[in-house]
């Protein structure tokens, strides 16, 4: 594998309509979850990704399955929990600029993950380990497994990526404040979105942010400022990478995952740290115009059509 992720993927049911969702009768099923998003976005842009979970022995778990099986990813090391049912969340879109997200996710099958779920060797052949502050948050059993992961990956030289990925409604503000602290100690690279390194630092500038990540003792800071793009940080030099322009948000959930998928692919490339975030950008917009957590993320050549557009409105 070039990477491999753990963490919960849920069903996802989206309104047909906008506005408030008591007034919606009619739903699409799609699935979600940060992890899988990045595998998935990840074996779009040509590059091998596993993803460690649980699902529920239930019909919903067996279509989320063959979903993920069906983008490529390799799903070799989810297990299939009898005793627990796949989560689900609903995505409220009110308008253009407010979206609501609804877990029922308790006692899911995926919060039921441990440290016995993770196979050394599994970890061992990957080139990158990718954790989101999202799995340590769903249950202890998850925090030991994220423990477990890590260890392995040092102990074989794997590069680790941690994306923060706050998620408030999962956890008191105060432990998610101490255990992504705690993370952000043990991993090479480090992909925190403004607001997040705010609520970990109480900082909001930007150099300053980049230098309390970096004295945490990641060697790489990609700091995310929305349409601004993102910056990225080393000991030797900091740069702010411009984003790109979207006429239109239809659905901003997703774009995050887009951009780690994108950054990760620019390093397994092996283009320069700049490139690759431009690539994450580019990722990171794209994901924006489409509905669906992982319906716009792109091949890569759609990404180069992207990044070079000629403004024309039809590909002929």
């Amino acid at each position: 594998m070039d990477i491999v992720t753990l963490g919960e993927t849920m069903v996802l049911f989206t309104p047909d309509s906008t506005g408030l969702m008591r007034y919606a009768n009619n739903f699409s099923r799609k699935f979600g979850g940060a992890e899988s998003n990045y595998a998935i976005g990840l074996t779009r842009l040509g590059h091998k990704a596993g993803w460690i979970s649980r699902v529920g022995d239930d019909e919903l778990g067996k279509a989320m399955l063959s979903f993920i099986r069906g983008e490529g990813v390799d799903v070799s090391q989810v297990k299939v929990d009898d005793s627990a049912p796949t989560g689900i969340y609903f995505k409220e879109i009110r308008s253009a600029n407010e979206v609501r997200v609804q877990y029922y996710r308790k006692g899911s099958a995926a919060s039921q993950l441990s440290k016995e779920d993770i196979r050394e060797e599994y970890i061992a052949q990957a080139k990158y380990l990718h954790i989101s502050g999202i799995t340590p948050a769903l249950s202890e059993s998850c925090h030991e497994a994220i423990k477990e992961a890590i260890a392995l990956a040092k102990k074989h030289d794997v590069k680790i990526i941690f994306d923060p990925n706050l998620r408030k409604k999962l956890w008191s503000e105060e432990k998610a404040r101490r255990v992504l602290l705690d993370l952000a100690t043990q991993v090479d690279i480090i992909l925190p979105g403004i607001d997040e390194g705010k609520f970990m630092f109480g900082e909001s500038d930007p150099e300053t942010l980049g230098r309390l990540f970096l004295d945490q003792g990641a060697s790489l800071v990609i700091l995310k400022v929305g349409a601004k793009g993102a910056y990225y940080f080393t000991n030797e030099e900091s740069k702010l990478v411009p984003g790109f322009k979207v006429d239109q948000v239809v659905d901003p959930v997703g774009a995050g995952d887009g951009f780690a998928a994108g950054f990760t692919s620019g390093l397994l490339d092996g283009l320069s740290i700049e490139q690759a975030v431009q690539r994450g950008n580019a990722v990171g917009a794209m994901v924006t115009m489409i509905n669906g957590d992982v319906e716009g993320l792109p091949e890569k050549y759609e990404v180069e059509n992207f990044m070079n557009a000629t403004g024309e409105d039809v590909s002929r």
